[in-house]
């Protein structure tokens, strides 16, 4: 809970729904393993990147989002994730912006989990 925007709901439901990290062999697995990726339509030339996958347990895809909107807008605590996701709102919309950031935050959260490390906080300056 020490990534900011996260809370008891997100972290529960997040180890709950992974239960053992090692089961992946990367962290960068566990944002497609909830459906945090695009969903592609390729059929011979045409290749048209859709929407997210929506693979994967819906509920924690929820609450990571709830995370990522509670990290991008309200959250003032500023980290090199945070503005990452602000450089990304000025280029791309909002929603995909969040959605990028949710899966980031499922990485970290994996990544923490396996190391037991703290969440690297910084200043805007920083950032």
């Amino acid at each position: 809970m020490s990534v900011p925007g996260v809370g008891y709901v997100t972290a529960l439901s997040f180890k709950a729904a992974v239960d053992d990290p090692t089961r992946f062999k990367s962290s960068g697995t566990v944002g497609a393993h909830f459906g945090l990726t695009p969903r592609r339509f390729q059929s011979g030339e045409k290749d048209n990147p859709g929407r997210i996958s929506h693979a994967g347990d819906a509920d924690v895809r929820a609450t990571l989002y709830a995370a990522a909107n509670a990290m991008l807008m309200r959250s003032i605590a500023w980290s090199s994730l945070k503005a990452w996701g602000v450089r990304l709102m000025k280029t791309k919309r909002r929603r995909r912006a969040i959605v990028a950031v949710a899966s980031k935050i499922a990485v970290v959260l994996h990544w923490m989990w396996i190391d037991g490390t703290e969440f690297p906080f910084g200043s805007e300056a920083s950032a």
